[in-house]
């Protein structure tokens, strides 16, 4: 199994699986929030969105959903923020509200930010 080391020094972080990101979405808000990353003003947010798969509005089947999932885990793995996003969506008291998505500033590890932020 690949592994990030943290910027801290500390033990390697395990990286994020997408079943594992699903299951704490499922646990905390009952539901599978759509997610994205979002630059603005030179920094990298992390956002849980409003809307969810269980919806019949929501904009993508299933299979898109665990698709763009994989893509978002895979790139939060690369950035090097796994451990950051697991225990922000483990801890954090906020919920996604109508129109509202909860938005965690991502902390990127030095020579990261370069490679991501334009």
């Amino acid at each position: 199994m690949l592994r990030f080391d943290s910027d801290a020094g500390d033990d390697p972080v395990e990286p994020l699986q997408a079943d594992e990101v699903l299951a704490l979405l499922r646990r905390r808000w009952q539901f599978s929030h759509g997610l994205q990353l979002v630059q603005r003003n030179g920094r990298l947010y992390f956002q849980v969105l409003w809307h969810h798969l269980e919806q019949q509005s929501f904009p993508l089947s299933e299979a898109e959903y665990r698709e763009a999932l994989a893509e978002i885990v895979a790139t939060l793995n690369g950035l090097g923020v796994a451990e950051q996003v697991r225990d922000w969506l483990e801890t954090t008291r906020d919920k996604p509200r109508l129109g509202r998505a909860l938005s965690l500033p991502l902390e990127l590890p030095p020579g990261r930010a370069s490679e991501f932020l334009l």
